[in-house]
């Protein structure tokens, strides 16, 4: 398994400068294991709240992004990856990874950045 990383209490946890303003304690959604769906209630919060889609960013693309993707459209949420906001350690990994989100879990690959698509 992946090694341990992102404790809670440790920097790795700390919410990026730009988001910071819009977190609160009850919508942060701890995680033990690679997909945000595993034994958490984010799936309950999602349907409360009557979400379809999902943007879907973060480290590592192949593995907690990728997880949480395959999670969120096994659950038929409509899932979208912003390429310029994931990323990993290895690139062969990382475009195996993209590619996978839109060929085979059917995820839409966009772009944050207003230069365009990566559909």
């Amino acid at each position: 398994m992946f090694p341990p990383h992102c404790i809670t209490g440790t920097e790795e946890t700390e919410v990026v400068g730009d988001l910071a303003d819009f977190v609160t304690e009850e919508n942060i959604i701890p995680k033990s294991r690679y997909s945000s769906f595993f034994n958490t209630d984010l799936d309950k919060r999602l349907q409360e709240l009557e979400v379809d889609k999902l943007i879907i960013c973060g480290v590592c693309t192949d593995i907690c992004v990728l997880y949480t993707t395959a999670d969120a459209r096994n659950r038929n949420y409509e899932v979208e990856v912003p390429t310029d906001c994931v990323a990993t350690f290895d690139p062969e990994a990382h475009e195996w990874a993209l590619n996978h989100i839109k060929k085979i879990l059917g995820g839409k690959l966009t772009a944050a950045v207003s230069s365009g698509t990566a559909s």
